[in-house]
């Protein structure tokens, strides 16, 4: 009997130690973006915590309840525009952490599990009041593409013209082409043998890719991503529609288990399954991105949303899949290809309803030689003159009316007259295909790929 109780002590003195164990913070990262700055803890284990603001200064108190910093944790360095400093102390049994503020802001706070290499981690994100990295890119789409010099502005006559000049036809918009660099921030992406991260390789391409489309007038680029900080896959689309953008492009870098695998693959969206198990696989990887870079639960139903919207999606379809064919053969001049043929699975960042989309796999990490290239500065650009490539090739053909694309395209064809234009057969001439216009660009609110409240929407 004496020796029950003494085991029966022991028990209830291991459990009152692991009620009150502490949780260790094995990790501390701080990822600020455009519209907003992420903190993330990541912890040996669970635990409690609150947050709460204090003014005049501005700044954030967050309580670790029953937490302590690890052995290794070094100086958390205050970047971007919200945060300006870091401070931590004991306080009643807790971990403290103060962060100082260069300005108000509106937090949000959630926990996510362990997944894939991470432990438990706590992630604060934090938002300056009233702003908004969407409503900035929507303002950025109405600006005109001029430089904005002197030499941009209309001159003074120096005398009155003897006639009038006849007016010339109204000058038309440019196209806007977003382009998304995969991953980014918490969500490293795939990574090769030697470390090269996929966030890394694609910001690069990414980068390029810009500066190409930027030079090409009548085009203009929007950046999804154009730093080290995670953009949730629903938010990618939403970017992009609210840039009024006419075509997006997401770049990745391809990893299988089998690391012979290689060459460039190009993918649009299918709403009946995917076309190979390779695709399918790709596509659940691609959106599990949420899951490692970090997603409140409050925006999961949004994240399953399927759109089905047959009367604009057949023409988004119809200009994707000539994107895609055409940004494929392009690539294919550079190299292999890991299919030579356009590939579809249901990837969710392909899912704008009004916007021909595609996801260009560049190469695949996971090979040791195509590893090798994508760390290359030369090869990256190479990738991107081949994606610019389809891109402009697409444009004359697919130019919404009204664009200034479309306006060369016409005069061109009058200045060199139907017996050249290759897409017109012999008599009787076949009809050149009428200009698809996908972007409606109705408001987010009545046209949300990922609003379980548009009563068009679908949900699988």
């Amino acid at each position: 009997m004496k020796s029950l109780r003494i085991v029966f002590a022991g028990l209830l003195l291991l459990t009152t130690l692991y009620a009150h164990a502490e949780a260790e913070v094995t990790a501390v990262r701080l990822w600020p973006a455009p519209d907003n700055t992420r903190l993330v803890f990541e912890l040996s284990g669970a635990m409690e915590h609150r947050l709460f603001m204090l003014r005049d200064p501005e700044r954030l108190v967050i309580d670790l309840k029953d937490t302590r910093f690890g052995k290794n944790i070094g100086r958390l360095e205050a970047a971007g525009e919200l945060v300006g400093g870091v401070r931590s102390a004991p306080h009643d049994g807790s971990l403290r952490v103060v962060l100082d503020l260069k300005q108000r802001v509106q937090p949000k706070t959630f926990t996510l599990p362990p997944s894939q290499g991470y432990d438990y981690r706590l992630v604060i994100d934090l938002y300056p009041e009233g702003g908004d990295e969407i409503a900035t890119l929507a303002a950025a789409a109405e600006r005109p593409s001029g430089t904005g010099k002197a030499s941009d502005l209309p001159k003074a006559a120096s005398s009155p013209p003897a006639k009038a000049p006849a007016a010339s036809p109204a000058r038309g918009r440019d196209l806007v082409v977003a382009i998304d660099a995969g991953h980014g921030g918490e969500d490293p992406g795939a990574i090769g043998a030697k470390g090269t991260r996929e966030k890394d390789v694609v910001l690069a391409i990414a980068r390029k890719l810009k500066a190409l489309v930027a030079s090409e007038p009548g085009i203009k680029p929007v950046m999804i991503r154009d730093g080290d900080y995670f953009v949730s896959l629903g938010n990618r689309v939403r970017k992009a529609r609210t840039a009024k953008a006419d075509l997006f492009i997401s770049i990745h870098a391809d990893a299988f288990l089998n690391r012979s695998a290689n060459g460039s693959s190009v993918y649009m969206l299918s709403d009946k399954g995917a076309t190979s198990e390779h695709a399918r696989f790709l596509a659940q990887k691609e959106n599990d991105s949420d899951l490692v870079g970090g997603v409140s639960l409050d925006d999961k139903d949004d994240l399953l949303a399927s759109v089905l919207l047959d009367l604009s999606q057949t023409a988004t379809k119809e200009a994707s899949s000539d994107l895609a064919e055409r940004v494929l053969g392009n690539l294919g001049g550079l190299g292999k290809l890991h299919k030579s043929h356009v590939e579809r699975a249901g990837f969710r960042v392909l899912k704008a309803p009004d916007i021909p989309s595609i996801l260009v796999e560049t190469a695949f990490i996971s090979n040791h030689q195509e590893e090798r290239l994508l760390k290359s500065a030369q090869h990256q650009q190479s990738l991107a003159n081949a994606i610019f490539k389809g891109i402009t090739t697409h444009l004359r053909r697919y130019a919404p009316p009204g664009t200034l694309i479309a306006q060369q395209a016409a005069l061109d064809r009058n200045q060199r007259g139907t017996s050249d234009l290759r897409l017109v057969a012999a008599p009787p001439a076949e009809p050149e295909p009428e200009p698809i216009t996908p972007q409606t660009h109705l408001a987010d609110k009545d046209l949300d790929p990922f609003d379980e409240d548009n009563p068009l929407s679908a949900f699988r």
